[in-house]
Parts: C-alpha cells; sequence; structure tokens
C-alpha cells in the first residue's frame, strides 16, 4: 500500500491551450479531464551559457545586459563595442549606479552614449524588451534617459534628428511601461504563489504572451543563479496551468449558469456545517468541476480585497474555498496521485520501493494527511502513457499559445522512467 501526503495532490488538469482572446469573449468548456500538470518552463541546467561579449560602457552602463545574449543582442552589444567611447561611462560601470555618486555631467555622458546606441544600431522592439528585462540598474538610469532625450529633441535644429529623439523617448517609454508592469505583476506572484487562481481570476488580462516572454527572458538572464531560475520556472508553470484552467472554466456560459445554482445553494446554507457537507456531497457526486471552483475562489478574493464586509463573512467565504480545495484534490485519479508521489522522490532505490508498496492489493485508505492507495502496473501505465501522448499531441500545435514557443518539460524524462520501471514489473 502506497501512502501518498495529500499536500502533495494540487493541480487537476493538463494544460493544453491558454486562450488568446479576452475571458469576457470567450466561448467555455469543461477543464480538460486529463489531471496532470507538466513543468513545461525549463530549469536551470537548461538555459545555455554562452560566451559573454565584452561589454561595452554604454552597455555595462545599463547593469547586467551582456548574460545568454540572443542573435540580435550579439550584433547590438558588437556595434556598440566598436564605436565604444571608453571615457564615456568609465566611472560609471562599477554597478554605484544607485550610491549617488554619479554627478549629473557622468549621467548626461551615459544617456548619450545609450540614445547613440538605439538610434544608430536600431534594434527592434523585442532587443529593447529584453535589455530592460535583463538590466538591473535600469531603474537608475530611467528618469535620467527621458529627460535626456527631450532636452537634445528641444535644441535639435535638424527636424529629422529631432522626430528620431522624440520617437526614440515615446516608444521606449511604452516599452518601458510594458516591462513595469509585467514586474509588478511578476511580484505579486512572488508574493503570494498559493494564491495564484485568485490572482487571475482578478487579473486575467495582465497574463499576455508578452508576460511569459518577459518572465522566460527574466529566468534567462539568472543563468549563473540555478535557484532563482528554477523558482521562477516553477512561478512559469503555476501560471500556466492556473491561466488554462480559468479560461477552460470561463468558455462554458452553461457551465458558468450551473455554477452560480450551485454556489447561490451553498452560501444560502443555515449554517458552515451544512454549507460544507453541500461541498463533500457534489465532489461525491463528481459535479464540484472548474466553473464552481472559480465562482467560490472569485468571492473568496473579492470578499479579501474588500473593507466592506464583516470579517465573519470572510471566514466562512475562506472556509469554503478551503474545503472546496480539498475535495477538488480527492477528485484526482489514485493513479496520477501515486505518480506525483513517485516523482518526487529522487532515490532509484527508493522509487522501486514505493512502487512495489504500490502494487500491493490492500484496504485503500483516505485520511486528512495521508492516503493509503492501490492500483495495477498496467492501470498506472495506462495513465503515464495517457499523460505522455497527450504531452507530445500538444507538441503538434495544441499546446498553450502564449508560451507555446519557451517550453521544454522538467519532468519528462522522470515520467519516461518511471513508465520503463512500471514495464519491467508487469507480467510478461
Amino acid at each position: 500500500m502506497e501512502m501518498v501526503s495529500s499536500s502533495l495532490v494540487r493541480t487537476p488538469c493538463l494544460p493544453l491551450r491558454i486562450s488568446s482572446r479576452s475571458p469576457r469573449s470567450s466561448i467555455p468548456t469543461r477543464v480538460s479531464s486529463l489531471p496532470f500538470v507538466l513543468s513545461r518552463f525549463p530549469p536551470a541546467q537548461s538555459y545555455r551559457r554562452r560566451e559573454a561579449l565584452r561589454p561595452s560602457s554604454a552597455i555595462r552602463s545599463l547593469g547586467d545586459m551582456t548574460v545568454t545574449p540572443s542573435s540580435s543582442t550579439e550584433r547590438f552589444s558588437s556595434n556598440v563595442t566598436e564605436s565604444e567611447d571608453p571615457t564615456a561611462c568609465e566611472d560609471y560601470t562599477d554597478g554605484d549606479c544607485g550610491s549617488g555618486s554619479v554627478d549629473d555631467s557622468k549621467m548626461t555622458r551615459v544617456c548619450d552614449k545609450l540614445i547613440e546606441v538605439f538610434m544608430v544600431d536600431k534594434p527592434t522592439t523585442t532587443d529593447w524588451r529584453r535589455l530592460l528585462a535583463f538590466s538591473k540598474e535600469w531603474s537608475n538610469i530611467r528618469p535620467h534617459f527621458y529627460r535626456r532625450c527631450k532636452e537634445r529633441a528641444d535644441r535639435e535644429g535638424d527636424p529629422g534628428m529631432k522626430h528620431k529623439l522624440l520617437r526614440l523617448g515615446r516608444k521606449l517609454k511604452e516599452i518601458d511601461d510594458d516591462v513595469q508592469r509585467h514586474n509588478e505583476l511578476l511580484e505579486v506572484i512572488k508574493e503570494a504563489p498559493d494564491e495564484i487562481s485568485a490572482i487571475v481570476a482578478r487579473r486575467r488580462k495582465d497574463f499576455t504572451k508578452e508576460f511569459f516572454v518577459h518572465l522566460h527572458t527574466v529566468a534567462e538572464s539568472y543563468y549563473n543563479e540555478p535557484s532563482k531560475q528554477n523558482e521562477l520556472a516553477r512561478i512559469g508553470n503555476v501560471c500556466i496551468a492556473a491561466v488554462q484552467a480559468y479560461d477552460n472554466a470561463s468558455q462554458s456560459i452553461e457551465a458558468l449558469n450551473a455554477a452560480e445554482l450551485k454556489f447561490n445553494d451553498i452560501i444560502s446554507s443555515p449554517t458552515l456545517d451544512a454549507a460544507c457537507r453541500k461541498i463533500d456531497n457534489l465532489a461525491e457526486k463528481k459535479e464540484l468541476d472548474s466553473a464552481l471552483m472559480l465562482m467560490i475562489t472569485k468571492a473568496w478574493s473579492a470578499a479579501k480585497e474588500t473593507n466592506m464586509m464583516k470579517d465573519e463573512a470572510k471566514d466562512i467565504l475562506y472556509h469554503l474555498y478551503k474545503t472546496a480545495v480539498g475535495n477538488l484534490q480527492r477528485l484526482m485519479p489514485k493513479e496520477i496521485r501515486i505518480l506525483k508521489y513517485l516523482l518526487t522522490i529522487k532515490d532509484p532505490e527508493e522509487q522501486l520501493h514505493v512502487l512495489r508498496e504500490a502494487f500491493t492489493p490492500g484496504d485503500e485508505l483516505e485520511g486528512k494527511d495521508v492516503d493509503c492507495l492501490y492500483t495495477t502496473p498496467e492501470a498506472l501505465h495506462t495513465w503515464i502513457q495517457t499523460v505522455l501522448d497527450a504531452y507530445n499531441f500538444s507538441r503538434e500545435g495544441t499546446l498553450i499559445r502564449e508560451a507555446r514557443d519557451l517550453m521544454n518539460p522538467k519532468q519528462l524524462d522522470s515520467v519516461v522512467l518511471s513508465r520503463e520501471k512500471i514495464c519491467s514489473s508487469m507480467p510478461a
């Protein structure tokens, strides 16, 4: 018998697609029945370390801009290096951008060099986004740069150059604002990673393709800090799963209407215990679907953010939310719960021992903290094959559109190895 901790039972669906449409205009369906999430952001080891280019003074003034450059940033850096003025920001490149030691004349030279870089080399907006995402010092340079663009435009006698300076400041400001919004959302997620469903429910429109590209770029910038990189990869996977679940739940008007009736019935219960029993009954009848979970999550999220509701009401909604989450975890097939537990074990010998226990017949018990589950090698093998088939199928074109080009499953090899071990346990 396998002891499976209930705390390991988390997300109940495999993300296959994130709709690019606004949730307000989406036409809903049920959440996918494949109850497993593959990690799709690359782990730290998979980010390719490239030889850093010799940084120009202008690039160094922006901060850590030379790590893991793309082809466009390689061209960008090399062009700057060729025309580098060694005195332009010489004293500014030692990481003291925010120390107050840089006087106005040096900051002006730094900004002039950056203006020359952006205008002469004409990098694309994609390059600009990447550079700003990589930079550790841009927040200190930002106000001086835009002010310098305006000062030079005001003094410029050539109408063509004046237009270029104004356009540079305007376009870079638009991209900079986008990057700041993405960073703000990322900080919100980092502060409350366990509330990602509530965050997505409130701010779905902010989880755009550009946000996932930004998140991937930020993770890439930490190529020499694997712990930070892995944490960002984990955040990316959680966001993808939560957005996909939100979109799927939001796509069915009928499901939402039915969920509204169930939700109204729950909150009209005479006591909290009665409301929890209704949630338990819905779970037993397999009617605790994602649409109802979405409503309960949004109700709790909205209550938490307002000061117009009594604390007692907030406590009730929180209790209902936790009860629903616990029941939803129980709906996950036991084979998937066993597999998820198996993937947390690193030692191959211990994995084999766990598999033997899981394949030993016995009474099944589901406790508050620990579950005793039993399955057969054939059943577990079938579920693993279903997960792998779903992943391989998603690579053909149905993978989440907003993250499709960024994904590199972290756990796929472990799943394949588990399948091979199970095959060796099956009778010939």
